[in-house]
């Protein structure tokens, strides 16, 4: 193994007919490569980026009460709304359009707050917090198909 402006050349194969040409620590490092290997016209429908050791993690980003679920809902009932709104308009003219938009707008933000505020409530206060969840990972391997492997590290060592 050795180790290239942060990347480590590894040359290890697998058994499904992929090989790892390069390991990095964080994700935007291997799309980095892969985009080097795509500006010197490697095939890269032959590339795959593989994460290990994966975890999950959960970014709380506040609190969560009643009211700003309420508000939540209404925001993503107007939304819909507008959306049936604007499709049910179509079919009509004149004044009667810009009324059904804008009574799509407020029954679907009052059915919303309703809903937001109902299916908060029914969790009894088991989750009183806004999150965001993804996945991470340890580290990133870069996998290419094997016979591709010598040109794939030698184009990334350069």
């Amino acid at each position: 193994m050795s180790s290239i402006r942060g990347l480590v050349i590894a040359d290890q194969a697998t058994s499904d007919g992929w090989e790892v040409v390069g390991t990095y620590e964080v994700y935007d490092a291997a799309q980095q490569a892969v985009d080097r290997l795509s500006d010197a016209s490697f095939p890269v429908e032959n590339v795959e980026i593989v994460g290990r050791s994966l975890r999950l993690v959960e970014r709380v980003t506040g609190r969560l009460t009643n009211t700003k679920a309420a508000g939540g809902g209404a925001a993503l009932g107007a939304w819909w709304g507008l959306f049936v709104g604007l499709l049910v308009g179509i079919f009509s003219s004149g004044p009667a359009w810009l009324g059904l938009v804008l009574g799509g707008i407020v029954i679907g933000a009052f059915w919303g707050a309703v809903l937001g505020f109902i299916a908060h409530w029914a969790t009894g206060g088991r989750h009183d917090f806004a999150s965001r969840a993804g996945l991470s990972a340890e580290s990133y391997d870069l996998m290419v198909v094997e016979g591709e492997a010598e040109r794939a590290r030698s184009l990334l060592a350069a």
